[in-house]
């Protein structure tokens, strides 16, 4: 990524590059198969996140190579329709 001396503008992005998605949800398990359904055949990357002080929510990191930002764009959406996601970062 490549950042403009005008913070006004959006970053140059160059692709294909690693992208990341923090998701969040109530059930940590559920999230963890969202992440494999929506992921399908790519190579991609899960890190645990934080559990909510009541521990009613949970986050996960996935990170994957995306080539286009309509790719990147498309994961998002999967994520955010997915029924067991309450928020996609």
């Amino acid at each position: 990524m490549i950042l403009n001396s005008n913070t006004k503008e959006k970053p140059e992005i160059e692709y294909p590059c690693e992208w990341g998605y923090k998701i969040i949800g109530t059930d940590k398990v559920k999230l963890e198969a969202c992440i494999f359904e929506v992921m399908g055949v790519r190579d991609y990357k899960t890190k645990a996140g934080n559990t909510s002080s009541k521990g009613k929510f949970h986050s996960l990191s996935t990170a994957c190579m995306v080539v286009s930002q309509e790719d990147r764009d498309a994961l998002f959406k999967e994520f955010q329709d997915h029924c067991d996601v309450k928020m996609v970062i």
